[in-house]
């Protein structure tokens, strides 16, 4: 429980630091953001629990990733991450998870997730901010990749990209959980203001 608590404070002051930043008051950033103001006042005061769509709304909207939103400053030249050591911020009803491991830095940043994806079970994503381009490649298994509306199936050994300002979900597909790493790279610089 103290790990939550402290968890919750980084994403409080990340996401109270990256709005002041953007200059946007808590009214503007619930507008673009689609997280209610009451959501997002609850949130800086490090209460409640934001879910994983929550995040990633927050973090588009603010032009940074969702790692910016959770972490700490980086710690030394390499930093290792190991996956038990960092909590699935998705899981699924059928044991699926995705691990957000890191973020590089630089201007264009790129998540570096773990997924595991059970047979059947499946994960819908809105569509990211212009610029936003994910990359999947599954190590076992077999999954099922819908964007914008079209069935893609990526198998073990396969790597599959695309835009991800489309609406997409990932399906575990075949009769095992289908692991891979997915990155999401982030256009460079601020979100637009439009």
């Amino acid at each position: 429980m103290v790990e939550t608590a402290a968890a919750l404070r980084t994403v409080a002051h990340n996401v109270r630091a990256a709005r002041t930043r953007a200059g946007l008051s808590l009214e503007e950033l619930s507008r673009r953001s689609q997280v209610s103001k009451g959501a997002l006042v609850a949130l800086e005061k490090a209460q409640g629990n934001p879910n994983l769509a929550t995040l990633v709304r927050l973090a588009d909207t603010l032009g940074i990733s969702v790692s910016d939103l959770m972490q700490g400053r980086p710690e030394g030249r390499v930093r290792v991450v190991a996956a038990d050591t960092v909590a699935p911020l998705w899981t699924g009803e059928r044991g699926s998870e995705a691990r957000l491991m890191l973020t590089t830095s630089g201007p264009a940043p790129v998540e570096v997730w773990r997924w595991q994806l059970e047979p059947g079970e499946e994960y819908p994503s809105h569509p990211h901010q212009a610029g936003v381009v994910e990359t999947v490649s599954v190590t076992s298994g077999r999954m099922t990749l819908i964007v914008d509306g079209t069935e893609h199936t990526v198998e073990a050994g396969q790597t599959a990209t695309f835009d991800a300002d489309a609406p997409h979900t990932y399906r575990g597909s075949g009769t095992e959980a289908c692991s891979l790493i997915m990155t999401v790279q982030l256009p460079p610089g601020p979100a637009s203001t439009t």
